[in-house]
């Protein structure tokens, strides 16, 4: 009779254990102003991010391995909807194309950042895409502002935290990125209707 009871304290432990291991996975990224929760992705997997624009779409792998923080921040952002109906507000031709503000002014974001600085030989090639952040910022901080590089070579410094690469659609990518003026503004208004995160 005394058995059954011990028996059902460690059963009872060992659930309580599992319990602590799943909050051992669920470790968040320390952010910068507003204080969020943001649950890790799992560095074993392989994400997809895919952007449904009014002018096709494009898909990109998210890189976890440099960027753990800023992939995990971005993917939380895409499963609350936070990027459906916001616009790319900057496109340079023959540089890059840059989108995620909800206020559609290059000033918005979700009100906290993170921060992966990104490898010294970090190079922002065609199809790369990294986090927008203002000169003042430490190198790789990220909002929720990104940008996808249009040119062979941007030349940019390794200061923007690493968010992936583009691995289908980089034609739509292309076509966007010709719709703009020297001073970066569209030329046309170019809208993510949705964006999707897998798995």
């Amino acid at each position: 009779m005394r058995i059954a009871p011990f028996a059902l304290l460690l059963v009872v432990l060992a659930l309580a254990a599992c319990g602590g291991s799943n909050k051992q996975a669920q470790q968040t990224c320390p952010t910068q102003g507003r204080s969020v929760s943001i649950p890790s992705l799992d560095p074993a997997k392989t994400y997809t991010v895919n952007v449904r624009t009014n002018l096709g779409a494009f898909a990109l792998a998210l890189d976890v391995k440099d960027s753990p923080c800023t992939s995990s921040s971005f993917a939380s952002l895409v499963r609350k909807g936070f990027f459906d109906g916001t616009l790319f507000h900057r496109i340079v031709p023959g540089f890059v194309i840059q989108g995620g503000d909800p206020t559609g002014t290059g000033r918005g974001g979700p009100g906290y950042t993170v921060v992966d600085v990104p490898p010294r030989d970090a190079r922002y090639t065609r199809g790369v895409v990294a986090m927008a952040k203002t000169s003042s910022e430490p190198p790789g901080t990220s909002g929720s502002q990104f940008f996808v590089v249009t040119a062979a070579d941007s030349g940019l410094a390794p200061d923007y935290a690493l968010l992936g690469k583009v691995t289908k659609g980089l034609d739509v990518v292309e076509r966007i990125g010709r719709l703009g003026n020297a001073l970066g503004r569209p030329t046309r208004k170019v809208t993510v209707l949705q964006m999707t995160v897998s798995p």
